[in-house]
């Protein structure tokens, strides 16, 4: 199933009447016991973002992954706005089976406006473009079903459970089947296709799960085209105690910073 069909799903269902919508994810977005985060994530968003003015672009977007998503349910998610100022909009949502949370979003949104302040982003990376994607096989129990919806292209890295020494990644990514368009929703779901960093420095298959996950939007001047790369570089801040702290800077083809992404996630090795 194609991201932008199940994006269509929340589009049918909520508007300004309605605050609710009801999805099915297909095993092709699974991730172990539960359905890829990044697809969680961009639908809730997807749900939000129906119910805000499209002069309010989205700024930051905080998801808590509370419980597993079961494939092949009906997954029900909930929009409620706690507040529409003059320029700032906050919205929160859940996603739930059997009555249960599973997933807990809050997502901020803001009219642009002018400023005498005017601060430059510094980071870049040198890495050039991948002309084809580095085909990932779908190893069972290894490697994730969704990432037959995303293509990536590792330049620095090594793959999960290899035993590495390196806490760090950078490389390219982009959707195997083009959507119609890119948008924030379809960002989402690409930066959560690459595997913690800390998964690289196991030496064995073992759980990791994303416990809460920021992302943090500066919007491009340029056009992205649904076939471009976007360009990703991640590093480990700190992991102990069974938890780690990962920070991520996402490019735009041009080389424009879009994303800044920080993550938390349980390791239980």
């Amino acid at each position: 199933m194609h991201i932008d069909n199940l994006l269509q799903q929340v589009n049918q269902q909520i508007s300004s009447e309605c605050n609710t919508a009801q999805v099915t994810i297909n095993k092709s977005w699974a991730q172990g016991r539960t359905v890829f985060g990044g697809i969680s994530a961009a639908l809730v968003y997807q749900a939000i973002r129906r119910k805000v003015s499209e002069d309010r672009v989205l700024r930051s977007l905080t998801t808590n992954f509370v419980g597993p998503i079961a494939v092949d349910c009906t997954l029900t998610i909930e929009v409620e706005i706690l507040r529409e100022g003059k320029n700032v909009s906050q919205v929160i949502a859940k996603a739930m089976q059997d009555d249960k949370v599973c997933v807990m979003t809050q997502a901020t949104f803001g009219v642009a406006r002018s400023s005498k302040i005017a601060v430059t982003n510094l980071d870049f990376h040198n890495m050039p473009k991948p002309k084809k994607a580095k085909y990932i096989p779908q190893i069972p129990k290894l490697v994730p079903k969704f990432l037959q919806h995303i293509d990536l292209n590792v330049v620095e890295g090594s793959l999960p459970f290899s035993g590495s020494k390196m806490s760090r990644g950078q490389g390219w990514m982009r959707f195997t089947k083009p959507p119609e368009q890119i948008t924030d929703a379809h960002l989402i779901a690409l930066i959560d296709g690459w595997a913690p960093p800390v998964m690289q420095m196991m030496s064995w298959p073992a759980p990791v799960s994303s416990v809460s996950w920021n992302v943090e939007f500066i919007h491009p001047h340029q056009v992205v085209e649904p076939t471009d790369w976007f360009a990703f570089q991640v590093k480990t801040r700190q992991a102990a105690d069974g938890y780690g702290h990962t920070e991520a800077n996402v490019w735009d083809s041009a080389g424009e910073l879009v994303a800044i992404s920080r993550q938390t996630v349980a390791i239980f090795d």
